[in-house]
């Protein structure tokens, strides 16, 4: 059997929103790797914010975070796309003119003045969130200079959000969620050129991929990977990209696509 790189998205794919795996897809990931296909989490979040002990406890071959920008293979990092100090202030700069909040997302901190963000509910629910999570290592802006980041994102509400992506457009994508919230990454990054650097890499074909995702920031993994999987669960816009639909997160829906398509 020829064997395959899986990649899973993290929230609404592999975890729900109380952060809960469910058993079935814990005993899948390790029944695939007995198989020899190898299992990645290919997330939009930047490493410093994939830390919780029953993810990585699942012993992933590799992690692709950032939408990405950093890949990891057997603990190593194997290919990287950090912002120098002159993009980081550049960004700044540009961020303050358009009067954005900013969050940069980096390799080991998160940095962000959690204290702008309060003013407003939702603002104020997302950063509580985030320091829960990260403690000590949500790090002020000013301290920006000692991170590796690969991305950042935007609290946008009552800012000039077309004004900036026109300014920034050609050194950047875009990932709006919402009104209030907005992703940036580097230009060329994606989860779906996060597969094909793993594929490179690894001298793999990429027909021989699997992507599992829930929403429409899978977009592109879905499209890229030879087969792409969506959660029944997941959102109308993301099935649209899906090669097989399974059942829902908790309804079994990773192991049930893999023994569909006789990966364990």
């Amino acid at each position: 059997m020829c064997r395959k790189l899986l990649f899973f998205d993290m929230d609404g794919t592999l975890w729900d929103y109380r952060n809960y795996i469910p058993e079935s897809t814990v005993r899948a990931i390790k029944l695939a790797q007995k198989k020899g296909h190898k299992a990645f989490i290919n997330t939009g979040r930047s490493r410093s914010f994939i830390r919780e002990k029953n993810l990585l406890d699942m012993g992933f071959d590799g992690i692709v975070s950032g939408c990405g920008t950093m890949i990891e293979y057997e603990d190593e990092i194997v290919s990287s796309r950090f912002f120098s100090d002159e993009e980081k202030d550049r960004i700044l700069e540009t961020a303050n003119r358009y009067r954005f909040k900013l969050i940069f997302e980096g390799a080991k901190c998160l940095y962000a003045n959690a204290e702008e963000f309060l003013g407003d509910e939702r603002d104020g629910y997302y950063i509580k969130k985030i320091a829960r999570e990260m403690g000590d290592d949500l790090r002020p802006l000013c301290e920006v200079k000692n991170g590796r980041i690969q991305k950042f994102s935007c609290s946008t509400y009552g800012c000039d959000r077309a004004g900036f992506m026109k300014e920034t457009g050609d050194s950047y994508d875009f990932i709006e969620h919402n009104d209030i919230v907005m992703e940036v990454v580097p230009k060329g990054f994606s989860k779906g050129t996060g597969i094909q650097k793993v594929c490179d890499l690894l001298g793999a074909d990429i027909k021989d991929t699997f992507a599992f995702g829930d929403s429409i920031n899978d977009r592109e993994m879905l499209i890229a990977a030879g087969v792409g999987v969506v959660m029944g669960s997941g959102t109308d816009e993301a099935k649209q990209f899906a090669d097989y639909v399974t059942t829902g997160l908790l309804e079994d829906g990773i192991i049930n696509a893999m023994k569909h398509f006789e990966l364990i």
